[in-house]
């Protein structure tokens, strides 16, 4: 068995040679604009995003929840791309992005928190694929089998997670998996307008409550936005920084808004319950059958494949050593543990919740890479103990404070997470004799969260900048990792 698993392994690396945490070197950055406009454009799409457009109606008509859709489609992947840029310029995955922000300890503690969110994605996706495939099990086989289903997507998708990024953009997306999602999601599109009426779709009001316009566009903010820990870990791939921006921008903007869409308007074509199960029931009947839905499952892997990959390289970025195919392996096994326990009520607070702590941390790492110049690292600056990014203990506090107050605003102007949770914010404001929540919740929670992060972040780096803080000596040039 031993000898099986080694040659399998050596197998896999003449096809997509493994890469852990280090700056990928020139002759593995291969990834064009087109391959990442595929490799996004394929990622936004699916089942989780149909259901996550459900949501956002009845309670909104089809205009005002198009609107959101656009206009948090548009925010969210302009973060996406400029972080998807700051890796591939640097060519390391996005937790180590963050040792020159937060300083080598003090990157710890966002992949920590990635590993936990990546880990709970991929039990949503194994979750979700495996209800469909009961669905379809039942429909054709009249199997009723969760259980195994779950395994079977389970074990594949760890294994798309084995191959790596280059070998499943071009050896399973670009020959198969962009042009069955493009194929079935266009007829889902003929379907649900020739069925429900566009026009009419178009002309009914929203019914109110939950939710309400911002927190809508906070909702599709989201999705991108969930991806933002996840970018640089394939982007450091891509040939330079102007494809890597074009390609993630425009692959994942326009899957993002069309997907979203075309939820919305099957809970108003066809009743669609918004949960993975009622969209799958409303595809299968309004598409004329469960091919459509088997089609669509299938491209759902690659969510999967990108969870479980990414925690493994989240995961390094805590315990160099480890090997990261065992890692791999480790986090679709525990994915699988987790999803028999999910609910589309946990899901929604899932999505919210990322948005929380990461809006407000990318606000400070677009503050310090991107304004304030701290750019342009050699290996030597990322990885050497006690150097130029250990800061103090290892953390640069005058970071960590500004995502703390970003994250307070966001959960101030909208509190999300369980009862309990969201009852002790608002107590907490009523004790200080703050209003609640901040500005009626007008701007929503991810523009004031991101703002608050970014102008304190630069604040405080200008002020360091003008006090002359002390700069380390630089150290022997390196070989630059820039494309």
């Amino acid at each position: 068995m031993s000898d099986f698993i080694s040659r399998m392994s050596r197998a896999l690396d003449r096809q997509a040679p493994t890469w852990g945490i280090t700056p990928v070197p020139e002759h593995l950055r291969g990834l064009s604009e087109l391959d990442l406009g595929v490799l996004w454009g394929d990622l936004s799409v699916g089942l989780l995003v149909l259901a996550a457009g459900a949501l956002l109606v009845p309670g909104l008509g089809l205009p005002q929840a198009s609107l959101a859709i656009l206009i948090g489609s548009a925010v969210g992947c302009l973060l996406l791309a400029l972080v998807g840029v700051a890796g591939s310029r640097e060519g390391v995955p996005g937790m180590v992005l963050f040792r020159p922000v937060l300083g080598l300890r003090g990157s710890w503690l966002p992949s920590v928190l990635n590993l936990v969110q990546l880990v709970g994605w991929t039990a949503i996706e194994m979750w979700a694929m495996g209800r469909v495939a009961n669905t379809v099990s039942k429909t054709l086989f009249h199997l009723d089998a969760d259980l195994f289903w779950l395994v079977i997507v389970a074990v594949f998708c760890t294994a798309l997670a084995l191959g790596g990024p280059v070998l499943v953009v071009r050896k399973w997306l670009e020959r198969f998996g962009v042009y069955v999602m493009a194929a079935a999601g266009a007829w889902l599109t003929y379907r649900v307008i020739f069925a429900g009426d566009l026009s009419a779709l178009w002309s009914r009001p929203g019914k109110g409550g939950w939710p309400t316009f911002v927190l809508a566009v906070d909702l599709v903010i989201a999705m991108p936005v969930s991806w933002l820990p996840l970018v640089a870990d394939f982007n450091r791939f891509s040939k330079n920084g102007i494809n890597s921006f074009a390609g993630t921008f425009w692959g994942f903007f326009a899957g993002n808004a069309w997907f979203l869409a075309l939820g919305a308007m099957l809970v108003l074509a066809a009743g669609a319950a918004p949960d993975a199960a009622g969209i799958g029931a409303s595809i299968a009947t309004l598409a004329g059958g469960t091919l459509l839905l088997v089609i669509l499952l299938v491209g759902e892997t690659d969510e999967a494949f990108a969870n479980i990959y990414s925690a493994a390289v989240s995961l390094q970025n805590l315990f160099p050593r480890a090997p990261q195919r065992l890692s791999i392996a480790g986090v679709g096994g525990t994915g699988l543990a987790l999803a028999a326990f999910l609910s589309m009520g946990a899901y929604q607070y899932f999505l919210l919740l990322i948005g929380s702590v990461f809006v407000p941390l990318f606000g400070v790492f677009v503050a310090d890479y991107f304004v304030l110049g701290d750019s342009g690292y050699s290996e030597t600056d990322l990885f050497e103990s006690r150097g130029r990014f250990w800061f103090r203990w290892g953390v640069k506090w005058a970071a960590i404070i500004p995502w703390v107050l970003g994250f307070v605003v966001y959960q101030w102007s909208v509190p999300t997470g369980p009862g309990w949770w969201t009852s002790t914010v608002e107590r907490a404001a009523t004790a200080l004799h703050l209003p609640f929540p901040l500005l009626g919740a007008a701007l929503g929670a991810s523009l004031p969260s991101f703002l608050t992060a970014f102008g304190f972040a630069l604040a405080f780096g200008i002020r360091g900048l003008q006090r002359g803080a002390p700069q380390r000596p630089e150290p022997p040039p390196a070989r630059s990792t820039r494309s």
